[in-house]
């Protein structure tokens, strides 16, 4: 323990970094790699089972192909209102305007000028093989080869090549990362999504157990394909989990039981994600903004330590500034005419999502530019050169929510809210709206029945509005610390992270419409963004992977009681206080309180960790 305290931390991650591995798990990507590593792996968070029997009857290409995207029409009038406000803050003709110039061609030469957009790549995809060959096949062969004669051998070597070389091949049993995401639409495979807007991603159609199955296979697969760990060498390396502010307690449990009971890990640790980004850009106050691909957080920092009554989350991201794009385009008729579907072909998100890094930023005045759109309708791929319209309104949708419509889907079973093990029970925060495709009888009724789908509602830690801006959201966060020096030290200290944060011009609109949403009787006249040290995709996970804590020094300080393995002490992986001697058997189970709620973990096993403060 001595060494821990001298050592200098560059030394420390050389020497023990290559027996960590760092994983940052999100609704759309995973981020995983070895501590020592300068980035990590960025592995679309997904995976595609090959569908065995499923000739007859109706096949999802996507488990989540019963969600209902279609708008109301209060959400409709709602999205054009927004538009139109968006409209005139960026000076550009409202949604159902002609522009003044509409009866002649729109002029390119000031887009197609843009530096950026001179080094984009199109956003043509190749279908993935689904094939491999079949080991039992190719071994019979191999033997038939061998023991024929020479003559034999040559007058069969051209017809094998003809005929029965098809029956060597069968259908990969899984696809997991990108690949998953450009299957052919004919091949027989589903997609599935373990996680969806920051958390489980539980329904009627997509089990609990499925979903922890799944999480299992993708992070094993990358361990061993991308990190080269092997099952059996998992014992020698411990793991850091950079978790959301968005998952609850019994959501963690089971993510550590993955790691720790179906991966095998010696030791893990749970993070906050919002603390280690801090940590990540070597800060130890700022008001972490962390913009997704399905769930936008916000939580304040302060000498290391998260405030979680500053905690905001909002149901949207990345995929649905992607989404709006498509719906603007479609509008203004700009989109070609072929069946363009994110939500049931997964290609087609991957290059909504290509399109939206590629060519929208925020910025006044008209703004278009020519852009290559992809058809997937058919195995052959087609490309159409076409003006896409209006770039810089879809990423306002994060100061005006309601210009995107986010998709409904039923709640999860009753079950899943029937943690035995909870002594404390509050476990879900999250709201289900209704599907108007749905009955009744799925939902909790007033007269006092029960159903399959009834649940209880449990009081929520923060109140969730999903028609909230970004701007009041970091706003109110900031405001309920209530001491006037730490809100001017976080309203000068805001921190953008995510894949969105990347998007040019968002720094300077937040600090426009931060500074706008400050109520005028408060005397904070002053809003600052800073900027991120590295990629802001990557930052938390580089926070768990080599945050220190400048007070207490480096963060993997672990220890062993009575045969148990923990991490005390230490800000940045949720304690808050050493819990000095424990006494317990392997057999007991233990109450814990960290920045989520009160909780009893399950029964650990010698050798497991467990986040406590």
């Amino acid at each position: 323990m001595d060494y821990l305290r001298t050592v200098v931390p560059s030394q420390l991650t050389a020497e023990r970094g290559s027996n960590l591995v760092v994983i940052n798990p999100g609704s759309a990507n995973v981020r995983i790699g070895f501590a020592h590593q300068q980035v990590p792996f960025n592995v679309p968070h997904c995976v595609a089972w090959h569908l065995k029997g499923q000739d007859e009857g109706p096949r999802r290409t996507v488990q989540d192909q019963m969600l209902n995207t279609q708008a109301t029409a209060t959400q409709t009038r709602e999205r054009e209102k927004a538009y139109d406000i968006i409209a005139s803050l960026l000076k550009i003709p409202f949604l159902d305007e002609e522009a003044a110039s509409n009866s002649f061609p729109r002029k390119l030469g000031r887009v197609e000028g843009y530096a950026p957009h001179q080094s984009r790549s199109d956003t043509t995809f190749a279908w993935t093989n689904v094939m491999e060959k079949n080991p039992k096949l190719s071994v019979a062969i191999e033997r038939s080869e061998h023991n024929a004669g020479e003559k034999d051998s040559l007058d069969s070597a051209g017809t094998r090549g003809k005929g029965p070389h098809t029956d060597e091949c069968k259908f990969k049993e899984f696809i997991m990362g990108e690949e998953a995401l450009k299957i052919p639409p004919t091949a027989p495979y589903c997609v599935r999504r373990p996680l969806r807007r920051g958390h489980f991603n539980i329904s009627h159609h997509y089990s609990s157990q499925q979903v922890c199955e799944d999480l299992s296979a993708i992070w094993n697969w990358i361990l061993v394909e991308k990190l080269k760990i092997q099952l059996a060498d998992r014992n020698l390396y411990s793991a850091i989990l950079v978790l959301p502010e968005t998952f609850d307690s019994r959501e963690i449990k089971e993510m550590l039981s993955i790691v720790l009971r179906d991966l095998r890990f010696s030791t893990a640790v749970v993070h906050q994600e919002g603390l280690a980004a801090a940590f990540g850009n070597g800060l130890s106050t700022a008001c972490v903004v962390n913009i997704g691909a399905q769930v936008t957080s916000v939580i304040c920092i302060e000498d290391g330590v998260a405030l979680p009554s500053t905690n905001v989350n909002l149901p949207y991201g990345g995929e649905d500034i992607s989404r709006c794009l498509l719906w603007i385009q479609q509008h203004h008729q700009t989109w070609p005419p072929v069946h363009t579907n994110p939500m049931n072909k997964p290609v087609d998100m991957l290059m909504l999502n290509k399109l939206k890094e590629s060519y929208c930023q925020i910025r006044e005045g008209e703004f278009d530019a020519v852009a290559v759109v992809n058809s997937f309708d058919q195995e052959h791929v087609a490309s159409h050169k076409t003006r896409l319209s209006a770039l810089n309104v879809p990423p306002m949708g994060l100061f005006y929510p309601t210009l995107f419509v986010p998709e409904e889907y039923p709640p999860p079973p009753r079950s899943w809210f029937q943690d035995n093990e909870d002594m404390l029970e509050e476990t879900w925060h999250m709201e289900f709206p209704r599907r108007p495709d749905m009955p009744d009888s799925f939902y909790p009724s007033g007269n006092g029945g029960l159903n399959m789908w009834d649940y209880h509602i449990f009081p929520r830690r923060l109140k969730k509005d999903e028609k909230l801006g970004l701007a009041e959201a970091i706003t109110n966060s900031i405001l309920s610390t209530g001491r006037i020096d730490l809100q001017r030290k976080l309203f000068c200290s805001i921190q953008l992270i995510g894949g969105v944060a990347s998007t040019s011009g968002l720094v300077a609109a937040v600090e426009d419409r931060v500074l706008h949403a400050i109520p005028s009787t408060e005397a904070i006249d002053t809003v600052e963004v800073l900027q991120s040290r590295s990629d802001p995709s990557f930052v938390p996970w580089k926070g768990g992977a080599g945050g220190l804590d400048k007070k207490r020094g480096p963060h993997w300080k672990w220890q062993k009681v009575q045969g148990f393995l923990f991490s005390p002490g230490s800000s940045n992986v949720l304690l808050q206080h050493p819990i000095g001697n424990l006494q317990m058997d392997s057999e007991s189970s233990i109450e814990i309180s960290n920045w989520y709620s009160c909780k009893t973990v399950d029964r650990m096993k010698h050798g497991e960790a467990f986040p406590i403060c």
